[in-house]
């Protein structure tokens, strides 16, 4: 079989951070997915790359979910393609904390460092 390679542009920083983009050339073959290559990054490039996912470990779906391209998507279903560059960025609309990485509790179950409920607008981070 043969290798291809994504070439995956990943918004990076934090919430308070200016906007930046890094973009990986991810080595894949067919099947492989946007979750797949996020893994081979934080294994072989960057480890400080900041996703979620649940699915392997907790089986709990959802945990993924990020925009590739504009469009919502579970990372983990989504298909690496070779022919373009795939952009990918966390959830519009989610307050975003790292990388690809958002806030999924509902405002109801979020507790600061005290164990209180957090208002919907505050950040315990």
């Amino acid at each position: 079989m043969t290798l291809k390679t994504a070439q995956l542009n990943i918004r990076r920083g934090m919430a308070d951070e200016p906007l930046r983009h890094q973009e990986f050339a991810v080595p894949f073959e067919d099947g492989a997915t946007v979750l797949d290559a996020l893994m081979w990054i934080r294994t072989y490039r960057d480890p400080s790359l900041a996703i979620r996912y649940s699915c392997i470990n907790a089986n709990v779906c959802k945990e993924c979910t990020i925009a590739v391209d504009g469009k919502v998507v579970y990372a983990c279903t989504t298909r690496l393609v070779a022919d373009r560059v795939m952009a990918l960025a966390p959830l519009p609309g989610k307050q975003h904390l790292r990388d690809l990485v958002t806030e999924m509790r509902p405002p109801k179950e979020r507790l600061d460092a005290k164990g209180r409920i957090v208002s919907s607008g505050d950040n315990p981070c």
